[in-house]
This record gives structure tokens, sequence and C-alpha cells, in this order.
């Protein structure tokens, strides 16, 4: 019933627009920031995130599959990261800020909250999950009241047009 009242009402539409906004200006700062800060780094992040693992109660690593991942992709491929990591934050905020692709941006932007808090960071990233597990399950609905409203109906014409008329030849 509450899915329901996310993915269809219009008073739905405008909370989450005002939630978008919000998330949305968190990230576009965030990758602002970076973009425009004189160079990000984000080694000593990753560094510092290898030298000291999420641990559980018993003192044990919790999350080693991410510290080896870290180690053996995300350190030697840092400069990937310091591109994508600025650029990604702030395309999540701008796509959250426009709505324009909400539910992709708020997708990739649950991905990043989950990468930093697999490395550690806590912060405000359990409240941003929640709220971008609220803009996911809206679906169309969080994005109505933005540019979604036009820019979905065109990818869906557009999509199903050349998947029937890629249909049609065979």
């Amino acid at each position: 019933m509450l899915v329901n009242w996310l993915r269809e009402n219009k008073v739905a539409a405008g909370l989450l627009a005002v939630i978008r906004l919000y998330i949305g200006y968190s990230w576009l700062t965030a990758g602002w920031g970076k973009l425009t800060g004189g160079g990000f780094d984000a080694s000593g992040y990753l560094a510092n995130a290898v030298a000291n693992p999420v641990k559980g109660p018993d003192g044990n690593m919790v999350y080693g599959w991410y510290v080896s991942f870290l180690e053996s992709f995300a350190i030697p491929n840092v400069d990937i990261f310091n591109t994508i990591v600025p650029l990604g934050e702030f395309l999540v905020g701008l796509g959250l800020i426009l709505g324009c692709l909400t539910t992709a941006a708020m997708f990739f932007g649950i991905v990043m909250n989950f990468s930093f808090f697999l490395a550690g960071t806590v912060s405000h990233i359990p409240t941003d999950l929640f709220l971008g597990a609220i803009i996911l399950f809206a679906g169309f609905n969080a994005g109505r009241v933005g540019l979604d409203r036009w820019v979905i109906p065109f990818i869906r014409k557009t999509v199903l047009k050349k998947t029937n008329a890629v249909g049609n030849r065979a």
C-alpha cells in the first residue's frame, strides 16, 4: 500500500521532489567541491580504508572481500576513482535536482553510499540510504515533478519504437 502511494500519488510526487532536492544538493555540492577544489585524490581515503577496516565486536574484519577489492583494484587504479567519484557525485546530484533519470541517478548514489559505508565512513550515509531507497521504490513518480515527466515517456517511445522495428524485421 505504501509503495503504491509512493509510485502513484501526486502528493507523494511533491514530497519526493523535496527529498530529491535535499539529497541532490548534498551530492551536487560534494561533487562540485571535488571537481573544482584543486585536485581530488582518493588514494589517502582508500589506504585508510584498507589500514583500518570495519571490524565486528569480536575484532574480526567484517568486509574482508571489500578490503580485498580496494587493495587489488581500487588502489592500483586510483586515477579512475579520482575521476569517477567527483564526476559521479556531481551527476547524481544534478540528476536528482533536475528530476532527470531520477531512479538511475539514485541507484548510482546508493551504490556510492554503500561503497563509502563498506569503507568505514558513517556520517549521514544511513539517512541518505534510507531516503534514497524511498526515491528508488517510488520509481517514475520520484521524477514526475521534474524533467522525467518528459524524458521518460520520450525514452519509452524511442526504445519501444526501435524494439518493435527490430522485432518486425525477423
